[in-house]
């Protein structure tokens, strides 16, 4: 999965809140609920966009088809509180299920569940069958809609990454919650992560996520899906998927592993976003969730977000979540 706004390596309204991260079934990273509020390649990967007056392309899962494949979603509704396979499959323009992807971040396809208010998150690795069908089970803790995404890049040649998106229903009792407030710092399982650096619409502004717990850095993170950290963005009121790129990778000479975590990304519109980022230490993922709000290019993004290269000051809290791409 890209690692993502498409922010450099995240339809239907979204609003809510966030909340703990745990695991859920074989192969899957963490995930986040709501009792505490809390790419990676992008599909973009990051520039100036917004200065050069060319539109940041468009963020992923608004559609169930797009270039010729379709999200077939086998498994539209579930029972909240109860585990059961999700099941999908990847078609091509012929109708056939597609059985070969390219690995990106050590998987060939990276799956996200999110509910419409943002309470529940998770960040899935589905296995694939010979005949091109995916499943993983999964068990959500509340009833409501709820998004899924796929991401992967097919294996042909000149094959873009994509990420499509389909509706999933689980049924019990509805009980709306709100987004938790903005806020640059979360909590997740002991570890407390900050965020420096702002997003801006139509401008690449690079994110620092700084890693400690109990008060010190984390210098020794380990390698999840190929990067040191992995970071997906939500945009509320449509659920756009944004993908962020992180700077370098481990083994690459100059990749410190930890504390701080850096990204690049393009925010495609003004409005509030949800980041979870995924990172892993001491053999477990952990996701730590932010909400922020990205302003207009002469608003306070302009004057407080760094840009590529730069560093913000600013820090402050936040919850957790689960991804890796």
């Amino acid at each position: 999965m890209h690692a993502g706004l498409k922010i450099t390596a995240f339809a239907a309204a979204l609003a809510a809140t966030f909340g703990t991260a745990y695991g859920v079934g074989q192969g899957v990273g963490p995930v986040t609920e709501d009792e505490t509020p809390a790419r990676h390649d992008a599909h973009t990967e990051g520039g100036e966009s917004g200065h050069s007056g060319h539109e940041s392309p468009p963020p992923g899962g608004l559609q169930i088809s797009e270039n010729g494949y379709t999200l077939d979603l086998r498994t539209p509704r579930l029972a909240a509180g109860r585990t059961a396979d999700l099941r999908f499959a990847i078609r091509g323009e012929d109708g056939r299920a597609v059985t070969a992807f390219r690995r990106e971040h050590d998987k060939e396809l990276h799956l996200i569940v999110a509910s419409r208010d943002l309470n529940t998150y998770r960040h899935l690795h589905p296995t694939r069958a010979a005949d091109g069908t995916w499943r993983i089970p999964v068990s959500l803790p509340r009833a409501g809609g709820y998004r899924v995404f796929a991401d992967f890049t097919p294996e042909k040649k000149g094959a873009e990454n994509l990420t499509l998106g389909a509706d999933l229903a689980v049924s019990g009792t509805y009980a709306p919650r709100n987004l938790p407030a903005p806020d640059t710092t979360a909590t997740t399982e002991g570890y407390e992560v900050k965020l420096g650096g702002a997003l801006r619409p139509g401008a690449a502004r690079e994110l620092k996520l700084t890693v400690s717990r109990n008060g010190r850095p984390v210098t020794d993170l380990q390698p999840y899906l190929g990067a040191y950290g992995h970071l997906v963005a939500l945009r509320s009121g449509d659920l756009a998927y944004l993908h962020v790129h992180p700077g370098g990778e481990p083994g690459d000479g100059s990749t410190e592993p930890g504390p701080d975590i850096s990204f690049t990304a393009t925010a495609p519109s003004s409005g509030t976003y949800r980041l979870f980022l995924d990172f892993k230490h001491e053999g477990k993922v952990h996701t730590a969730a932010f909400t922020v709000r990205a302003g207009t290019a002469a608003t306070e993004e302009e004057a407080s977000g760094p840009a590529p290269g730069e560093v913000s000051e600013e820090a402050s809290h936040e919850s957790a979540g689960e991804h890796g791409h």
